[in-house]
C-alpha cells in the first residue's frame, strides 16, 4: 500500500486525505497548528490517522508521496528535505485532477478570478449542464470527489494552487489579469509571480482554449516569456477580437469559432468596468462550452456576486452603501472607484502592501471623492497620497464610525464605498470580517428623517 502525509489539515487537505483513503492509500495528516474538533472528528470517522502542533518528520519523509496546503511553500524545510530525498510533493488540485473524467474551466488571475468563476458556474448550471465548483472558492475539489463526478468543473486557482501542479490541465483556462500581489512569495520578482500564471497552462494542447485580456501588459509578457499551445482567445474593451470577447459600449460581443452572442449591458446584474471584464471572460468560457446566448443573457440577469465584492449592502435617504472588502490591493480599487461617475465618499486603508495610489488619483479627483475616510492604525501613507486631492480626509479605527461619517456627509444619489485597497489585518480578523462589521453598520443606520 502506497503511503501519503498530508501536510495541513485545512479544507483542502482533509479533501485530499478523504480521496486518498477512497482510493486505497495510508493516509497521515500532519498539521504545525490545531485542527479544528469537525475535521478532527471526519478524520476519526475515516479512520485516517493525524497529527497536531508538529510534523513526525520521520514518518511524512517515509511517504510515496506529499500533499500540501497551498500556503506551505516550496521553500519550507520538510518540503525542501522531502523534495531533495525525491518524494513528489504536490497540492490538492493536482491531486485530484487524476481522479476526474470531467472538463475543466480554470480561471486565474490577480483579480477578478472569484466573480469571473462564480459566475461562470452560475452559467453552465443555469443552463442545465452538469457541473461542479471547486478550488480557491467553494469545497474542496478531492473531497467532492469521493461523492461524485462532474461533466464539468469551475476551479478557482491561486499561484500557490498552480505552483504545486505536474499534469493539471484546463480544457479552458482563464487569465483574468496579472498585477503585482504576494511577491513576498516569488522573491520580490515579479517575474516569477508571472511564470506561477502562466504555469495554469503549461500542460493544454491545441484542443484547449486559454483565454486573456489583451489589454493586460503583464499577460502579455507572460505569453512572450512562457507560450503554451492552447488555442487563444482575446477580451477587450478597446477593439474588436476575432476570437473572444469585446464591449462596444453598450453590447457584449462574444466571438468563437462555431457561433457568436451578444449581451447588452443592461442583462447583466453586476456593474461597474471590471465586472463587464469577468462577464467577457465567463461568457467566452460558456459559449465554449456550448452555451447559447438566449441562455447566455438569462444566466447574467439571474447571477449574485458573493459577498464583499461590489456588494450593495442597502441604500438608505438615497445614498447606496457598498461593500468591495474583497478589494485589497490598488488595482481591485482601481475598478471599483471607476464603477461610479456619481460623487462618492471612500473608506479606505488597513495594512499597505507597498502600495502606489498614484494610479487611483485620476478617480477620485475633481470633486469624484467627496471624502475619504481613512480606516486603519497607520493612515499616514493614504492620507498624504490624497491630501489636496480629496477635499476632506477623516481618520478612524472604527467602522461603525466610518459608516456614520459617510451617511452624514453623502447625499441622495451619491455612494459610500468601502473599498480598502488594503489588507485587513489591523483591525479585524480578514476581509470577510471587515465587510461582515460594514454590513452591520451599515443595516443598523436609521434614515435621516426617522433619527
Amino acid at each position: 500500500m502506497k503511503q501519503i502525509a498530508i501536510l495541513g489539515a485545512g479544507e483542502s487537505g482533509l479533501g485530499a486525505a478523504m480521496l486518498a483513503k477512497r482510493e486505497g492509500y495510508g493516509v497521515w495528516v500532519s498539521d504545525l497548528g490545531q485542527i479544528a474538533q469537525e475535521r478532527k472528528n471526519a478524520l476519526l470517522e475515516a479512520g485516517i490517522g493525524f497529527e497536531e502542533g508538529k510534523h513526525d518528520e520521520k514518518k511524512i519523509l517515509s511517504s510515496d508521496l506529499i500533499i500540501k496546503s497551498p500556503g506551505i511553500p516550496h521553500k519550507a524545510p520538510l518540503v525542501k528535505k522531502a523534495m531533495e530525498e525525491g518524494i513528489p510533493v504536490i497540492d490538492e488540485l493536482e491531486f485530484a485532477c487524476r481522479f476526474s473524467a470531467g472538463k475543466v474551466i480554470a480561471i486565474t488571475g490577480t483579480n477578478g478570478k472569484t466573480t469571473t468563476t462564480l459566475l461562470t458556474y452560475h452559467l453552465l448550471k443555469e443552463a442545465g449542464l452538469d457541473v461542479g465548483l471547486a478550488g480557491n472558492v467553494g469545497k474542496s475539489w478531492a473531497g467532492q470527489l469521493v461523492e461524485k463526478d462532474h461533466d464539468w468543473w469551475v476551479i478557482e486557482t491561486s499561484s500557490f494552487q498552480i505552483d504545486g501542479m505536474e499534469c493539471f490541465r484546463p480544457h479552458i483556462g482563464m487569465l483574468t489579469n496579472i498585477t503585482p500581489d504576494h511577491l513576498d512569495r516569488y522573491e520580490y520578482q515579479i517575474e516569477k509571480y508571472i511564470l506561477s500564471k502562466m504555469s495554469l497552462f503549461k500542460m493544454m494542447t491545441s484542443r484547449d482554449k486559454a483565454i486573456f485580456y489583451v489589454e493586460d501588459a503583464l499577460s502579455k509578457k507572460g505569453l512572450e516569456m512562457k507560450p503554451n499551445k492552447a488555442s487563444h482567445y482575446g477580451i477587450s474593451l478597446e477593439k474588436e477580437q476575432k476570437l473572444g470577447g469585446f464591449f462596444d459600449g453598450k453590447n457584449l460581443n462574444i466571438h468563437i469559432k462555431e457561433k457568436q452572442a451578444k449581451v447588452s449591458l443592461e442583462d447583466l446584474s453586476i456593474k461597474g468596468k471590471h465586472n463587464i471584464l469577468n462577464a467577457l471572460f465567463a461568457g467566452t468560457a460558456a459559449l465554449l462550452a456550448g452555451l447559447t446566448e438566449e441562455q447566455l443573457k438569462l444566466g447574467f440577469q439571474t447571477f449574485k456576486n458573493a459577498p464583499h465584492r461590489m456588494e450593495l449592502i442597502r441604500t438608505v435617504d438615497g445614498v447606496q452603501f457598498v461593500n468591495d472588502s474583497k478589494g485589497t490591493n490598488v488595482e481591485s480599487t482601481y475598478y471599483a472607484l471607476g464603477s461610479y461617475e456619481r460623487p462618492m465618499i471612500w473608506i479606505a486603508g488597513g495594512v499597505d502592501k507597498g502600495n502606489d495610489y498614484s494610479v487611483l488619483t485620476s478617480l477620485v479627483e475633481g470633486g469624484k471623492a467627496k471624502a475619504l475616510i481613512c480606516l486603519g492604525k497607520e493612515n499616514e501613507k493614504l492620507r498624504t497620497a490624497f491630501s489636496g486631492i480629496i477635499p476632506e480626509i477623516r481618520e478612524t479605527q472604527d467602522i461603525r464610525e466610518a459608516v456614520q461619517w459617510g451617511q452624514e456627509m453623502a447625499e441622495k444619489g451619491e455612494v459610500v464605498l468601502l473599498s480598502p485597497a488594503c489588507a485587513s489585518f489591523d483591525l479585524f480578523k480578514n476581509y470577510e470580517d471587515r465587510g461582515e462589521q460594514f454590513r452591520a453598520a451599515v443595516m443598523n443606520l436609521k434614515e435621516k428623517q426617522q433619527a
